[in-house]
């Protein structure tokens, strides 16, 4: 399942330049599935929505840092363990119960993401 960052985040960008998918953005930041990955053209978010894989999208919190589910991958096929959570000091990246996800749908999307 992808991971959310919790109201216990303190704001000091740790987790922001560990993602190998760019999925996490400083509050209030828009964010696009292009960024950091290789998508083009459309795409099916999660939720549903039909767009363009470089639109901007409206920023899941103003207040704390955020993760995109359409973008993480738990960093599955990059990394053992989630880098966000091994960098976080306040242990806020945590599970999103929300996005029930195996680790063949994880390999799978990072395989979306990142095309060669």
């Amino acid at each position: 399942m992808a991971l959310k960052i919790t109201e216990e985040c303190i704001c000091c960008a740790a987790c922001e330049p560990e993602c190998p998918n760019n999925a996490i953005y400083e509050a209030g930041v828009e964010w696009s599935l292009k960024d950091g990955t290789s998508l083009t053209g459309t795409f099916t978010l999660k939720d549903g929505t039909v767009t363009d894989a470089a639109a901007r999208q409206l920023p899941f919190s103003n207040k704390d840092y955020y993760i995109v589910p359409d973008k993480c991958t738990e960093c599955q096929g990059f990394h053992e363990e989630p880098q966000c959570a091994a960098v976080c000091p306040v242990d806020c990246c945590v599970s999103d119960e929300r996005y029930a996800e195996t680790i063949n749908d994880l390999l799978a999307k990072k395989q979306l993401l990142h095309a060669e």
